[in-house]
């Protein structure tokens, strides 16, 4: 199931079912019994059908919401470093936070301070509901996550062809190019799911992050004064956007 498909259920069991795994990210099937109070046979026969639909997958005794899982892609650094990019999985949570968070706290980024905040309290990285979806990507070097693409999909129908993006490397690892691959693949995957604009908002004083989107492109489209406080500083923020049509 592609984070972007409509979700229809025809039994509203089914629906709660889903809603629950989707929340949780991964579950085991007798804690999703218990939970929702459900006979084994009933259960069984709602999953079945679940299953067939697309809508989760089931791996022993556990359930995940059935995303599509992009092939990853392995680069090569501009110093010779082998990395990979793939789809986020439910196993990269604490690292992924870890790497936002150490982003985040430089001071200069506070969509992905936001975005940190968001995933570390619900426990989940992909989602895909009625309200809002959210796609990750994520690099590695070996067994080290060193960084992001996150694309926030609003399901309001008025904003659906727009996304907010954040993308940010550990700072031990910037310079090799890998931010610039994981931007590419975050506004490849945008637009081949048919989003037409995408948004990043960054305060004035992270010239870094200003010049990096510049450089791929995207334009500043307004700047609203004041309208952060870092450490006890007025800065504006400055609205950038790119269009893929």
């Amino acid at each position: 199931m592609e984070v972007t498909e409509a979700l229809n259920f025809d039994h509203g069991d089914r629906k709660d079912i889903y809603e629950y795994i989707e929340s949780h990210g991964i579950v085991r099937e007798d804690d999703l019994r218990r939970s929702l109070n459900f006979e084994p046979g009933a259960l069984g026969a709602h999953l079945t059908i679940l299953r067939r639909d697309g809508y989760v997958r089931k791996m022993g005794d556990k359930l995940e919401v059935a995303y599509q899982r992009d092939d990853a892609e392995t680069h090569e650094a501009d110093d010779g470093t082998e990395y990979t990019i793939r789809m986020a999985q439910e196993v990269d949570l604490d690292s992924l936070v870890d790497a936002i968070r150490e982003v985040a706290q430089e001071g200069t980024y506070i969509e992905a301070e936001t975005v940190a905040d968001v995933v570390d309290h619900e426990e989940v990285i992909i989602r895909h509901n009625d309200v809002r979806s959210r796609m990750f990507f994520v690099a590695t070097v070996g067994d080290e996550l060193v960084g992001w693409v996150h694309l926030d999909l609003p399901e309001t129908a008025k904003l659906s062809h727009t996304a907010v993006l954040t993308v940010g490397v550990r700072s031990e690892h910037r310079g090799s190019g890998i931010g610039s691959a994981l931007l590419e693949r975050g506004i490849r995957w945008a637009r081949e799911h048919e989003f037409e604009k995408l948004y990043n908002s960054v305060p004035a004083t992270n010239e870094e992050a200003i010049d990096f989107l510049e450089a791929h492109d995207w334009e500043t489209e307004a700047v609203r004064e004041d309208h952060y406080k870092i450490d006890g500083e007025y800065v504006d923020e400055v609205m950038m956007a790119v269009e893929l049509r």
